[in-house]
């Protein structure tokens, strides 16, 4: 009865000892057939100029449909704003600038990443007015008309940090005509406030890039600003020299200047400034 009961518990131990076997075998074979449950998908951060934010929301869709294991995070703000964050480390992996004067900041500091520096798009400078504003629209044709004394304030970008601020700055010199409007000026901390200024209503003109002056319905292009009385509104685009994902960040780059996203640029209203400038620089 002894070697009876011994040979039972042996058995029973054996089976046991099978089943956790079996069981263990079983557990290994899940995880290898979900691999991807394991592998965190990579994220990227972009900070791109304030006047970007609809198109570049627009290229996501596109981008996420081609990379599904990619997730683009997206930092708006007015360009020299994006440029500080940079400095003081901020984790970002691909900037998008609309001067050339930020990306040559971070560059001379030797913060970007080398050779994805290149330039992206090109934009124009505009005088809008509200549509719905009878003072405006029978005083302001043209930039020099925002000296009469019958318009009273007037919207521009902060010109030490928002880019649309600086070229406002320029075509208003070049009118010879900047001292007389400065002194009517609030100042806005992007493009996208200025524009807001203006389609509420709350000013009587103000000065923004075509591409955002066409995206509203409740502001008037007056007068675009000639080619000679600004620098080139260009957008340089580049991959930061710290960045976690240095090769995902190249290769989003690149998918920029495909041309399929060309065609989105283009439908914005912007230019494509890679093709007609080679890393154009401008003075501070």
């Amino acid at each position: 009865m002894k070697i009876k009961s011994k040979m039972t518990g042996f058995l029973i131990l054996t089976l046991l000892s099978s089943l956790l076997v079996i069981g263990s075998n079983s557990f290994q074979s899940i995880k290898l057939e979900n691999p991807s449950q394991a592998t965190p998908s990579t994220q990227l951060t972009i900070s791109a100029a304030a006047s970007l934010k609809d198109v570049m929301v627009e290229i996501e869709q596109i981008y996420h449909k081609k990379h599904p294991g990619t997730k683009i995070i997206y930092n708006f703000a007015s360009s020299g704003s994006l440029q500080r964050q940079i400095e003081q480390g901020a984790p970002v992996d691909i900037f998008i600038s609309a001067a050339v004067n930020k990306m040559d900041a971070l560059e001379k500091q030797e913060l970007l990443l080398t050779e994805t520096r290149r330039n992206l798009l090109q934009n124009q400078i505009v005088l809008v007015t509200p549509i719905n504003n009878q003072k405006s629209n029978s005083n302001i044709d043209d930039f020099g008309d925002l000296t009469k004394k019958e318009i009273n304030i007037i919207a521009l970008g902060e010109p030490n940090s928002v880019p649309v601020g600086k070229y406002a700055q320029e075509v208003l010199s070049s009118f010879k005509i900047a001292d007389k409007v400065n002194s009517k000026a609030v100042y806005a901390k992007d493009v996208r406030q200025v524009l807001s200024y203006v389609a509420t209503g709350n000013v009587d003109a103000g000065i923004v890039y075509r591409t955002d002056a066409e995206l509203s319905d409740t502001v008037q292009i007056v007068a675009t600003a000639p080619e000679n009385t600004s620098s080139p509104v260009i957008y340089p685009i580049a991959a930061i020299k710290d960045s976690d994902h240095p090769e995902a960040a190249k290769e989003l780059i690149e998918f920029l200047s495909t041309p399929e996203v060309q065609a989105v640029f283009e439908k914005y209203g912007f230019d494509l400034a890679f093709n007609k400038y080679n890393r154009q620089t401008t003075n501070d």
